[in-house]
């Protein structure tokens, strides 16, 4: 039984497991929200680019 509980508590997969998790999920938050930024200035370049060629005509 102290056998099954010691290596219950030297076993460090869960923990990794977690990390990499929690690691995970800070870059694809990163990743969407690099993405969204980066369209909304597309966005708004376009859409100048549009009025700018608008007022041209």
């Amino acid at each position: 039984m102290c056998r099954a509980i010691r290596c219950l508590i030297q076993d460090e997969s869960g923990p990794t497991a977690i990390e990499y998790a929690v690691m995970l999920a800070l870059i694809v938050g990163v990743c969407i929200g690099s993405v969204t930024l980066l369209s909304n200035n597309t966005r708004d370049s376009l859409d100048s680019s549009a009025d700018a060629i608008s007022a041209a005509m």
